[in-house]
């Protein structure tokens, strides 16, 4: 069953990844997708992932401050994927960065920020 991220209480931030593949290799996609995800959870600062795949995919990823942003982008084997995802897999995309400070929840708020 499919869940959402379990994120502490106010402020971390969310890195948001949208995009628009490519037709070529879906194979290979699919295993460097399962790959990064795989590395980006044992990273320090890491929080948790949503992702969604239509037209256009988004992916959210959770992290604790902006320096563990910082660390993932710079990781030995992350921008070898980047490089490949801009060749290969993608047609478009976007990475937004944004602080999270109010959390709402069904039923109400879930967090107030710190």
């Amino acid at each position: 069953m499919p869940q959402l991220a379990a994120t502490p209480a106010p402020p971390y931030y969310a890195v948001i990844f949208s995009s628009i593949r490519s037709d070529q290799d879906a194979d290979g996609y699919a295993r460097m997708a399962d790959a990064m995800l795989d590395l980006a959870e044992r990273q320090p600062g890491f929080l948790g992932v949503e992702s969604a795949r239509e037209t256009v995919g988004i992916t959210v990823s959770y992290r604790r401050d902006e320096e563990s942003i910082l660390n993932w982008k710079r990781h030995v084997h992350h921008p070898a994927a980047q490089r490949l995802g801009r060749r290969r897999w993608y047609k478009d995309y976007r990475v937004r960065v944004a602080r999270v400070e109010p959390v709402y929840a069904l039923g109400g708020r879930a967090h107030a920020a710190a």
